[in-house]
């Protein structure tokens, strides 16, 4: 392979966490290392950096990037470019070989497993630098991990990348080093670390908010039973997996008022500092990704860009959109780990995906910052396990071997292998279940862990450009106004309060129909419930719990005007 002039490491500065870790590596000369740093902190700039390094002292003269997608080895392949590094993205295993203009291929980790012998050899008959990007899919399948073990063992250097080291099973992670924790477990361990809460402390990444949606949902069993059930409330592993596919149902109401609210804070960001913030639609599957582009349309009067992994020319249409001005864009997986589009400002979460790692790679989309100031929002549903997993977006998580990284009760994310899977005939799911529609409500805000409640109309139209600090002082204070200009009293309120003041008229005085009345109440309920768990850092669902078992009665989603009342009333009285 031809020796490439190389951009001089001193002309293209690293940041903080990168120039650490260089060093360190550096000063080692490690065969193995691994880095972890939380998407969009420059895990990329910091391997070329490395790989220009190794190729300028002749300690290798060759590169192979191993890349989870199709997509990331064309990304990479244009990266390197620019740090002076000719990578051949289009290196096929039955030509054998690539152009000596090159110093490296990029190929994915299904090419390596195809062809394990072919990449040994071309491993053993030069010094060879690999780089395994997004290494935690080396254990996806066991025949990728022999396959990455077998062709790139006899490596003269390998540096693994992940911004998420952890998984949900016990698959071992080749060429990553496990040390028993203090549990005698295995767990992974990282040469060098570069967590969230670290990037965005150094303004390397956006924070995000999180806006949780919640919403009545009604849907029909294959018994013909119709059941009513609230997202975010405390309800069985069958029911919440229920409520939370009726809220997705393009044909309903929650989809519709999730997707419009989310426009109006992509408008907010445009408006206030980025005029070319776009927006992200992370769909279950290929049927959905249409319709909501199809609701995208009615609501902005402009068709999104649609992403689907098994049409061609997906990676060109990422580009496209990457380098436009395009407001929004709606994707099924395509659109995950390690893909950069940096304008990305807003997301709407609408996939049964619950996975850590899933979650954690597609948050990870809108967090890679531009410029100082720069914010995120990412609209989810209010199910417990995504709220539990925005909580803990500064969590740094290892893979641990021979126990379960996630509680039994959550949801695995097998089905999300046939989300791109077209289907001529409903599966049994499907033939049990039938949508009758759900509405939709903003439950909460996250950021850091907090959560914070107002009106939605004073969170959609937050500025664009903030500073960490400024988002949480700002969150608070339209908390604290909102609480400060209170909210009608219920009747049980009036019950409790001194006679001087002026008992509230009923809900037909004002007007209010018994569905408006309950709405009212259910949303006031949960506003309150949000605040004692901001007080008390207890569940939402445990604190629900524990009104039902003070003041009996049924679900929220079935109680009566009276009940809900009393709950208001009763809370109201714990604070």
């Amino acid at each position: 392979m031809s020796q490439t002039q190389l951009v001089s490491p001193e002309t293209r500065p690293l940041r903080a966490w990168q120039r650490s870790a260089l060093a360190r590596y550096l000063a080692t000369s490690p065969r193995d290392f691994l880095a972890v740093a939380t998407p969009g902190a420059g895990k990329t700039t910091f391997a070329l950096r490395v790989a220009s390094e190794l190729l300028r002292d002749r300690v290798v003269d060759a590169i192979t990037v191993v890349t989870p997608t199709e997509h990331l080895k064309y990304q990479w392949a244009e990266s390197a470019a620019a740090a002076g590094v000719a990578l051949d993205p289009e290196f096929r295993n039955s030509a054998g070989g690539t152009s000596r203009d090159y110093q490296g291929i990029a190929i994915t980790y299904a090419g390596v497993a195809a062809h394990p012998m072919l990449h040994r050899n071309r491993t053993e008959n030069r010094r060879m630098l690999v780089i395994l990007d997004e290494i935690h899919h080396a254990g996806d399948a066991k025949s990728w991990g022999e396959g990455v073990y077998e062709a790139f063992e006899p490596a003269t250097r390998r540096l693994a990348l992940t911004g998420t080291p952890f998984r949900s099973d016990d698959n071992p992670i080749p060429f990553v080093e496990y040390v028993p924790d203090a549990e005698g477990a295995p767990r992974s361990r990282a040469d060098h670390q570069y967590g969230y809460a670290e990037a965005l402390a150094d303004n390397v990444v956006r924070p995000v908010v999180f806006l949780a949606y919640s919403g009545t949902s009604n849907w029909r069993t294959s018994a013909g039973e119709e059941i009513s059930a609230r997202l975010g409330e405390p309800l069985t592993r069958e029911q919440t997996a229920m409520a939370w596919r009726t809220a997705l149902d393009p044909s309903g109401d929650w989809m519709p008022a999730v997707l419009a609210a989310a426009d109006r804070r992509l408008q907010s960001h445009r408006d206030g500092g980025m005029p070319d913030a776009g927006g992200l639609v992370i769909a279950t599957d290929q049927t959905a990704a249409r319709a909501y582009a199809a609701l995208l349309t009615g609501i902005t009067g402009v068709r999104p860009a649609v992403v689907l992994s098994d049409e061609a020319g997906g990676s060109d249409r990422i580009a496209e959109f990457s380098r436009s001005t395009e407001r929004w864009m709606v994707a099924v997986r395509m659109v995950s780990e390690g893909v950069d589009v940096p304008r990305l400002a807003v997301g709407v979460y609408a996939t049964s995906a619950s996975t850590p790692l899933y979650f954690a790679q597609a948050i990870g989309r809108f967090v890679r910052s531009r410029r100082q100031g720069e914010t995120a929002s990412v609209f989810v549903p209010s199910v417990p396990v995504l709220l539990g997993l925005a909580s803990e977006l500064e969590a740094q998580r290892d893979h641990v071997l021979g126990k379960p990284q996630r509680p039994e009760e959550v949801w695995n994310d097998a089905e999300l292998n046939e989300a791109n899977t077209v289907k001529d005939e409903p599966g049994e799911q499907e033939k049990a279940f039938t949508s009758l529609g759900a509405d939709a409500e903003l439950d909460q805000l996250i950021y850091e862990g907090a959560t914070y409640s107002a009106d939605e109309e004073d969170y959609l139209g937050l500025p664009g450009l903030l500073e960490p600090d400024q988002v949480r002082t700002l969150l608070s204070q339209r908390q604290a106004d909102w609480i400060a200009k209170g909210s009608p009293r219920t009747g049980a309120q009036a019950r409790a309060t001194p006679a001087t003041e002026p008992t509230p008229p009923p809900a037909a005085e004002r007007g209010q129909s018994v569905r408006e009345r309950l709405q009212t109440l259910r949303k006031e309920l949960n506003t309150l419930v949000a605040l004692h768990n901001h007080k008390t850092r207890k569940p939402h669902g445990k604190i629900h719990n524990e009104l039902r078992a003070h003041c009996g009665g049924p679900p929220v989603a079935m109680a009566t005007i009276e009940q809900l009342e009393e709950r208001i009333a009763t809370l109201r009285s714990w604070r």
